[in-house]
Formats: C-alpha cells, sequence, structure tokens
C-alpha cells in the first residue's frame, strides 16, 4: 500500500487505528518528492526534518492514547503566499526571495492547532499573477499527467503536489480561478470558499476583495475537511464573518442545479462541453432538477475583473519599496532605491498588472474604468442572487480548455486571461465554488467540473460534490 496514496479520513483511521504511524505517512510523502519532484517542480521548498519530528512526536501521543483530530499526522503542502513563522515566503517573486515569516497565517495557526505536518511550500505564479504557473521567479512547475504541459495558476505547485501525490492535500489561494483551475487542469478538488469564510491574516495580498485560502484534495470529502478546520471568524481579519457555513442540506431529490446558458458558448473545448452535459445526465439520473438559467452580466465579468484586479495589486504591492522588507537595490537617491528595486524584484506579468492597476486609479480615469467597474461587480453579484432563488447551485466547466502546452499562451495575455472565464464570475460575487475532476480528454487530460453555491452554504456543494464523485466511481 502506498501510504501517500490515502486520502485524509483513509489515512486517519489507519493512524487511530495504530495500522500505521504518522513516520510511516511523513516518509512516504517525502520519498514521493524525492523520487518525482525533480521532474514535476511543485515545491520550491521540502521541509523534511520538520515533517519527520513532528510525526514523532506526534506517533508518541497515539501510543500513550491520546485522541487525535482528523488532519494530525495529515501532510498537507503550503502555497507560497501563505506566512509560516520562521520559514521562508517569497511569493515565487525575487522580490520576497530572502524573507522569512515572523508570524503564523491564520489558517496555519489552526492546521498546527490540528497537529497536521507540513511538507514544504509550493510553486506558484508571482504573487498570484497568472494562470498557468509560467510566472514564478524560480522556475514552472509541470502538469503530473503531461509534463509538457502546464498545471494551471496561480496555485499550481499545490494541485500539481496533489495530483503527484507528493501530500496528502495543499493549500492555494484564489482571486479569479487559482485554487479551481489548476485543481481543474491536474484532475483534483479544489474550493474557493465563500469571501469571508476563511481569514486572509497571513495571506500576502494580491487584490483583497478577491482573495480567498482554500483546500485542494483528491476528495470533495477531504477537502470539507480542511475547509473545517481553517474556516471560522478571525479579529485579525475584519472581512471574516461570524456566521458558519450551512453543513445540512436537502435530500438530492429537492435540490435544483442551474445551467447558465452563458457559460456553453463560442470558445468552450467541444470535449469539454460534452463531459460537463454528461455530468449533468449524473445528476438528473440522480433525482436533482435541471433548470437553464441567466447569468447575463457574465460577459463583463472578465472585463471587470481585469480592471478591478490590477487596481487592488498596484495598490498591495505599493509596500514593496526596498526600504521596508525584501529586496533592495542601493542608490544615490530614494527614487531610484525604489525604481531600481521594483524593476529587479518584480517580473513582466506583475510590472504589467501594477500598471494596468496605475492607470485604472489615476485622476481622470478613477470613475470612468474603477467606479463603473464596481458598479457593473454588483449587478454580477445581483445575477447569483437572483438565480440562487430558483436554485441551489450552478454547474458549468471549471476551464475552457485542458491543460495546454508551456509557452502556449505567454505571448498573449489576453488569451491567458480567458483561462478564468468560468471562474471569476463567483469571486467577483463572493459565492463559494468547487472543481471536481469531471472526467477525460481523447488526449488524457483531466477536465473538470464547476458547482457554484449561495454564500456560506458551501454544504450544498459538499453534498452535491460528493454524490458526483460516488455515482463516478
Amino acid at each position: 500500500m502506498e501510504l501517500n496514496n490515502l486520502t485524509i479520513k483513509e489515512a486517519h483511521g489507519l493512524l487511530t487505528e495504530k495500522q500505521i504511524s504518522a513516520k510511516d505517512l511523513a516518509e512516504s510523502v517525502l520519498g514521493a518528492i524525492k523520487s518525482r519532484d525533480a521532474d514535476i517542480h511543485a515545491y520550491l521548498e521540502v521541509f523534511g526534518g520538520d515533517a519527520i519530528a513532528e510525526a514523532l512526536a506526534l506517533d508518541a501521543r497515539i501510543a500513550e492514547g491520546d485522541h487525535i483530530s482528523m488532519l494530525a499526522g495529515i501532510p498537507l503542502a503550503i502555497k507560497d503566499n501563505i506566512l509560516i513563522k520562521g520559514k521562508r515566503v517569497s511569493a515565487a517573486s525575487r522580490m520576497l526571495e530572502t524573507y522569512r515569516a515572523s508570524y503564523d497565517a491564520t489558517v496555519i495557526e489552526r492546521l498546527k492547532k490540528e497537529g497536521a505536518l507540513f511538507v514544504g511550500r509550493t510553486n506558484m505564479d508571482e504573487f498570484a499573477m497568472g494562470s498557468s504557473t509560467e510566472n514564478s521567479a524560480f522556475g514552472a512547475t509541470k502538469n503530473p499527467h503531461d509534463t509538457s504541459r502546464v498545471p494551471g495558476g496561480s496555485s499550481g505547485g499545490s494541485a500539481a503536489a496533489v495530483a503527484a501525490f507528493e501530500c496528502l492535500a495543499a493549500l492555494g489561494s484564489d482571486t479569479g480561478g487559482s485554487i479551481r483551475q489548476p485543481a481543474a487542469l491536474c484532475g483534483v478538488v479544489g474550493l474557493k470558499p465563500t469571501y469571508g469564510s476563511v481569514s486572509r491574516s497571513g495571506l500576502i495580498a494580491m487584490a483583497s476583495s478577491l482573495d480567498q485560502i482554500g483546500p485542494i484534495t483528491r476528495s470533495v470529502e477531504d477537502a470539507e475537511i480542511v475547509f473545517d478546520a481553517i474556516r471560522g471568524h478571525d479579529p485579525l481579519d475584519s472581512t471574516t464573518s461570524e456566521r458558519a457555513y450551512e453543513k445540512e442540506t436537502k435530500p438530492l431529490q429537492q435540490m435544483r442545479l442551474g445551467v447558465p446558458k452563458e457559460y456553453f458558448v463560442g470558445g468552450l473545448d467541444p470535449e469539454i462541453k460534452q463531459t460537463i452535459e454528461a455530468a449533468i445526465e449524473i445528476f438528473q439520473n440522480q433525482g436533482v432538477a435541471i433548470e437553464e438559467v441567466s447569468l447575463p452580466h457574465t460577459e463583463h465579468a472578465l472585463s471587470v475583473y481585469y480592471v478591478l484586479m490590477p487596481a487592488e495589486v498596484s495598490a498591495n504591492l505599493a509596500r514593496f519599496d526596498g526600504i521596508r522588507y525584501g529586496l533592495s537595490e542601493p542608490a544615490d537617491k530614494l527614487f531610484d532605491v525604489y525604481a531600481k528595486t521594483r524593476e529587479r524584484g518584480f517580473g513582466p506579468e506583475a510590472r504589467r498588472r501594477i500598471i494596468l492597476g496605475s492607470y485604472v486609479l489615476s485622476a481622470g480615469y478613477y470613475d470612468a474604468y474603477y467606479t463603473k467597474a464596481q458598479k457593473v461587480r454588483a449587478l454580477i453579484r445581483k445575477d447569483f442572487e437572483s438565480v440562487f432563488e430558483r436554485v441551489d447551485a450552478i454547474i458549468s466547466p471549471t476551464t475552457p480548455t485542458t491543460a495546454f502546452r508551456f509557452g502556449e499562451k505567454t505571448n498573449d495575455p489576453l488569451s491567458m486571461y480567458l483561462e478564468d472565464i468560468y471562474t471569476v464570475p463567483a469571486n467577483l460575487a463572493g459565492v463559494p465554488a468547487l472543481s471536481i475532476p469531471a472526467g477525460f480528454s481523447k488526449e488524457k487530460l483531466p477536465i473538470g467540473l464547476q458547482l457554484m453555491g449561495r454564500i456560506f452554504d458551501e454544504g450544498t456543494l459538499f453534498a452535491l460534490g460528493k454524490a458526483f464523485e460516488s455515482a463516478k466511481q
């Protein structure tokens, strides 16, 4: 039995029954990293010694008869924009290459209390800007299903690590699809929670009104386990809510699933369309009612996102000035320190988005772009509210294409941005969204389906996702 192939629930059962040790589990994962990751490059740094030491301490507790939580001893990978005290956290940027976190992110604090093991920090697009993990300052991550192709982004390292069995689960962050899109391209499960359900304290900010931390796992049940551990109000993040998600759900036979007509138009790969249609049929066979719905402002979602997100990027990344922390390029004048540091520290995509954001926030353009985009964002949110009066969840493709080849879209930013066309609306509206493996293309590349739900109704997404998984087995 390959221990690194276990789900969280399976591993927990074996640990509590003393059929395996936490050390065995950690060594199995670290062995997989050693044998595979030179090719895949999911990790920027592996915490092997720490993981083994913590596993041995847990084994001692188990031997004494201590009760352990579901995540105790579970090897997790952490995206390189989430702070772990004492560890380097670079956001895959030269700007923060030598920076060490001075405190734990709230999600890390909560996972430590559960006894989870952190096996390493995973590669990503620089400052979470990208859909392919080609924008990392430390080299691209490859898709475990086909190493000539991208794993998606920006949480590509986390998704690849889960897909390659180099951890049992991982944390990513999702601003416009950065958990769900790589999860879909790597054939794993990815959850973007309701905005405000998971603390962003200790997450290196990209676009603060859109960012959310969430799990990447190999099963829907595992996603729920990790989400349960990290969710909840946090006084360090004023955007978090005290409202708990709805665990109790209707029976499947009483649920209604909406199919947005705007999501099945030109640009969608025919194989993905067929796979999602087959998934809809599976839900129908389980008694779920299917209804066509309309999200009329969907066509503007990407435009809105690429006004608001760069604006927030421009503001959030202004702190990286060569003075306070991170990279600093010496110069005779203060302005030259700023200019040289930012020129050397930021990669091309980060610079592109900072420039775009500065432009839309500048005098004379703020009302024309930023204010208008905020108004259309409100309309997109209302679209979802209106649809959720009639249905319990929405089903759609996660991505318009399967994993593409390296270099295929890097010279055409617009083509790359279109990868987020189905994922961005959930971030703009703040609703939860779950990507689940739905099948494979003729080239044996994974295809993901997306379920979107009402705010704080992750429970319905989990129920539908588990039902789909059961039917597919």
